[in-house]
């Protein structure tokens, strides 16, 4: 599966560039397609946050990205940093009192408000104090509906306007001489197309759940919500918790019920497995059954050393030490794509700190590096005879998921 997306440049009024509008395509052809804002908006989030970063799309510059009411009161503008964001609000959204109440939130918060293909009604008044900028469209608005905007946010010193589908050079020193600051349209350059390999919206949840047990107080609803809107996740869930491998007595029977029982390290565990799995589902099986035994030989490792204290945290970055191979890309980058705390991107991508230490161990016992072995044993404080009950351990437990994982593809 791949992400397709458009940036088209926004300048200021010395055409030095300002930010970029990014727009969703769902293939080659450089148009917009027959999808609602929900679903685009969706992809846009979904491909700037962890197939691409936003730094990727659009150098370090601002990205106007569309959102419906929707979207924004599923808080989707708040998985992106207040300072790579403006968040543009559809023409299509009506103004209420629930939208001011969102666009009030968000401002307070700090993000950027623009106002999309702006046609003015006196109501939209209630919303200028929150709002940075408004766009004009210069092709569909006559000269009268355009003096009428700039009257009407007149007292409001603090908004800007942007004038977009410039064509011509006439119309950019039209728009100028009116006092637009910002302006975008094919005079200056037609959206340029984007392509990467997109997470699937399985595995956009499954980050989305990775990032929400990474929290110290687990938000219970919202991981139950987003189980419940993934019926393939919810059926994963529950099969893994009433599978084998937990031996328990009693039938598990709801998706609470599933999450309770777990509890947040085998939560933690079961998802960073299955986002793994769901990436390396094209991939030879062994390199699945090598990140799981690290991760379980890791995880074993940190909890008889003295100077690891989460003992989750390193089961992660072992699951996720062949991510780079997984993916067919730089640890770097896809570290970039994937809400981890520093302790693990560290670890990952420079060989830093105490996580590195344990996943050195389970490297140099793969290839039987003994030497390095028995160094970072010391360092970590581990008695060496303890360590091949450890990975026997991990060995076992690594068959028993693979035979869990091959089930549920099949």
């Amino acid at each position: 599966m791949k992400f397709h997306a458009a940036r088209q440049p926004i300048l200021d009024a010395e055409q030095n560039l300002y930010a970029y509008e990014l727009l969703f395509r769902d293939g080659v052809t450089n148009a917009f397609p027959n999808i609602d804002g929900n679903e685009a908006t969706s992809k846009i989030i979904a491909g700037s946050q962890f197939d691409f970063s936003l730094s990727d799309l659009t150098n370090k510059k601002p990205a106007f990205i569309n959102f419906t009411y929707e979207t924004i009161n599923k808080k989707y503008p708040t998985l992106i940093p207040t300072e790579d964001v403006v968040v543009e609000i559809l023409e299509t959204e009506r103004p209420g009192k629930r939208l001011l109440a969102e666009v009030k939130e968000l401002h307070e918060a700090g993000y950027t408000i623009a106002l999309d293909d702006y046609e003015h009604e006196s109501v939209w008044r209630h919303f200028f104090p929150f709002i940075k900028m408004i766009k004009v469209d210069f092709l569909a608005s006559t000269p009268a509906q355009i003096d009428e905007i700039i009257t009407a946010v007149a007292d409001f010193s603090h908004i800007s306007l942007l004038a977009e589908k410039i064509e011509t050079h006439e119309e950019f020193e039209r728009a100028k001489a009116l006092g637009f600051s910002y302006f975008q349209g094919y005079f200056f350059a037609k959206p340029q197309m984007i392509e990467a390999k997109s997470l699937t919206p399985t595995q956009f949840s499954l980050a989305e759940l990775l990032y929400e047990t990474s929290k110290v107080d687990l938000d219970l609803p919202k991981i139950i919500s987003v189980f419940e809107l993934d019926v393939n996740l919810a059926y994963k869930l529950l099969r893994y918790s009433n599978s084998a491998v937990f031996r328990r007595r009693t039938e598990i029977s709801s998706i609470k019920q599933a999450l309770v029982t777990l509890g947040k390290k085998e939560l933690q565990k079961f998802l960073s497995v299955l986002f793994s799995a769901q990436l390396a589902s094209n991939k030879p099986p062994e390199l699945m059954a090598t990140s799981l035994t690290r991760a379980r030989f890791s995880e074993g490792l940190a909890t008889i050393s003295p100077k690891v204290n989460e003992s989750s945290v390193v089961f992660l970055t072992g699951m996720l030490s062949l991510i780079d191979a997984i993916l067919g890309d730089s640890m770097e980058n896809a570290m970039e794509k994937l809400p981890l705390s520093s302790d693990i991107k560290n670890a990952l991508v420079s060989g830093e700190g105490i996580l590195a230490h344990v996943l050195d161990v389970a490297r140099a016992y793969e290839v039987s590096n003994w030497e390095t072995v028995n160094e970072e044993l010391a360092l970590l404080g581990i008695d060496e005879e303890k360590v091949p009950g450890i990975y026997a351990e991990a060995l076992q437990w690594s068959n028993e998921q693979m035979e869990f994982i091959l089930a549920t593809q099949s």
